[in-house]
């Protein structure tokens, strides 16, 4: 039986403040029916609005097909260098962009009560929440901002993505699989990967001031350690737009710090592991449901 279509849902007034809810068919899931569990899908794209969502669409249906709802987000992302020369705005970048992978997942708490789903498709929902049986799955720059996510409650008083009142996020993730991830935010500027993506993301022409500095401590997951939550870092020693030393390097010390992070080396190039035709996708979509349980 196929899935339904997916349920977009807007968390604010900008047109790429969205997620679409891709649910499992009638019956899929645990055998009995019941759903495995909810994965964030983030996209990547090196923070440029010239990736959308599509990217993470294919990955959102296929998790759908095996009984996990998906929650593909859209966000805000930093300005892009065209073909032709020219360069696009970019609404996104610090801190837009981390305000809104933080407000899109909190959104998923409100949705079971606004109406959009049919039958008892809500109250399984609100069951899943209320249960904190979600998790990150994000590839490239996704596998970047999920583990940032989900250090969350790591973050200071009145840093973007910190919870305002203090009580820690709306919907928290348990676990993240990060595909082929920008696991070191400094590092990935180092490296001057993607001609400085990373700079271009936080919206500096340097890192030399101060405040860019602390910008930068707050983004890069490798300043949060440790979080607490389990990290699979999937990655192939192939990969030419990220460099499987990223993966290498966080989940080091990610252990180090006493997280419980796993590196899995896997095969193909940095598209592999969202082509849901490829073992090192599967490998990652294993991971989601271990993850969840």
């Amino acid at each position: 039986m196929s899935t339904p279509p997916p349920v977009r849902v807007p968390y604010g007034p900008h047109p790429d403040q969205w997620g679409e809810l891709h649910l499992p068919a009638p019956g899929g899931g645990r055998a009995g029916g019941g759903w495995r569990g909810i994965a964030v899908v983030i996209h990547g794209g090196y923070w440029r609005d010239r990736y959308t969502a599509e990217l993470g669409a294919p990955v959102a249906r296929d998790l759908a097909e095996h009984g996990i709802v998906a929650w593909n987000l859209e966000y805000r992302r930093a300005a892009s260098d065209e073909p032709d020369g020219s360069r696009t705005a970019g609404d996104g970048g610090w801190p837009a962009t981390f305000l809104d992978v933080a407000a899109g997942i909190d959104r998923l708490a409100d949705v079971p009560a606004l109406g959009l789903l049919a039958g008892d498709d809500a109250a399984r929902l609100a069951e899943l929440l209320s249960a904190g049986r979600v998790v990150g799955l994000g590839h490239s720059a996704g596998g970047h901002l999920a583990v940032w996510a989900a250090g969350r409650h790591r973050l200071p008083e009145g840093a973007p993505g910190a919870d305002p009142a203090g009580e820690g996020p709306r919907v928290a993730l348990r676990g993240v699989v990060s595909q082929a991830g920008v696991l070191g935010l400094a590092e990935a500027e180092a490296r001057g990967l993607s001609s400085h993506a990373a700079r271009n993301l936080m919206g500096g022409a340097s890192t030399d001031s101060a405040e860019l500095a602390q910008a930068f401590m707050l983004a890069d997951p490798m300043c949060a350690l440790p979080i607490g939550v389990p990290v699979h870092a999937v990655h192939s020693r192939d990969d030419d737009a990220v460099p499987f030393a990223l993966s290498e390097a966080y989940v080091a010390a990610a252990r180090a710090a006493g997280d419980p992070a796993v590196l899995h080396v896997t095969s193909g190039d940095h598209m592999a592991v969202i082509d849901p035709a490829h073992e090192a996708y599967r490998l990652c979509r294993s991971l989601a449901e271990e993850l969840l349980g």
